[in-house]
């Protein structure tokens, strides 16, 4: 799903970060260790005046040693990859399948730290984030971690289109239990943006989902529909599943055993039905029938047979 990320689609993994905002982090955590490392070196001159200059200069290596090198090892073990910086910035460290680090990954970064960070000014450092696709420095590619974004613009226009009426139920009896996650996301993803994507790239887009999703349902796509139109209605179908299990779920809770959803005076408290009792035969619920969609440039009103004008859903029906 990797290729499916354009510049105008929405990012479907961890977004890494990126040189400039890490070396903001980096010069942050910079200042404060040094800072901290002043105060602990002034703090030893004035308690070891009366050593002699052999001790004190173990005292120097070793204050250099706790507060340069273990000071951030400490603090990314403890915060689970956040320093100080990379909380101001929005960042964290994370593994490369996107855990939490351990003590290791935060030692083996904080190490090399030491050589590509301060001893050459972070120029290695930076030459290596440059030079890395997911602009990681030697430390991450040693540890296995990646520097990830946090904080990350959400869209104000999160609504998903319904699909048009002529495909209401098309799809009831499609399986869809090997789509994963990551591809119902994907689909979700296009859809919100499908109104802000080039027209060529959202074609494109929208004809590799569709194949996608078709190859993992075992039924190609029927032939006619537009692409958009046909994810629309895969989408809308799964969320009704979802629904009638959700709420089969709860009714199935009710004390003295399971009773059908859609049974009058189902529900919790409800006596069970006796033996000799027949159940009554209702009809299951309908699909969950999206909000009306906001009328935009691509959604205007068209006028219908009866004079009135109804908002159109995005999707043409077929030829």
């Amino acid at each position: 799903m990797s290729g499916l990320v354009t510049g105008e689609a929405v990012a479907l993994e961890l977004l890494p970060a990126r040189l400039p905002s890490r070396a903001l982090a980096v010069l942050l955590d910079l200042v404060v260790t040094v800072f901290a490392y002043l105060l602990v070196t002034l703090l030893l001159v004035l308690s070891t005046s009366s050593l002699d200059e052999a001790a004190q200069a173990a005292l120097a290596v070793a204050a250099f040693l706790l507060v340069l090198v273990g000071g951030p090892i400490a603090v990314e073990t403890l915060s689970h990859g956040r320093s100080l910086g990379k909380l101001a910035c929005g960042l964290r460290v994370v593994r490369d399948d996107g855990g939490p680090i351990r003590f290791r990954h935060a030692l083996v970064r904080g190490a090399i730290g030491v050589v590509e960070i301060v001893m050459t000014f972070g120029v290695v450092a930076c030459i290596a984030s440059l030079v890395s696709a997911r602009g990681r420095r030697l430390g991450d590619v040693f540890a296995g971690t990646l520097v990830v974004r946090e904080r990350i613009p959400v869209p104000h226009n999160a609504f998903v289109p319904p699909p048009p009426p002529w495909l209401a139920g098309r799809f009831a009896e499609l399986d869809l239990s090997a789509v994963p996650d990551g591809l119902w996301l994907a689909v979700r993803q296009y859809l919100t943006r499908m109104g802000q994507l080039d027209p060529q790239v959202g074609q494109g887009m929208a004809q590799r989902l569709a194949a996608d999703v078709a190859a993992r349902t075992g039924a190609p796509a029927p032939h006619g529909i537009p692409p958009a139109a046909y994810l629309a209605a895969v989408l809308q179908e799964r969320q009704a599943r979802e629904v009638r299990r959700a709420r089969g779920a709860v009714a199935g809770f009710a004390p003295g055993g399971a009773v059908p959803y859609g049974v009058p005076g189902a529900g919790f408290g409800a006596p069970p039905p006796s033996a000799g009792s027949a159940r009554p035969k209702v009809a299951g619920p309908a699909p969950a029938v999206p909000p009306a969609a906001p009328v935009e440039a691509w959604d205007a009103p068209t006028p219908a047979a009866d004079g009135e004008n109804r908002p159109r859903t995005g999707f043409a029906p077929p030829a």
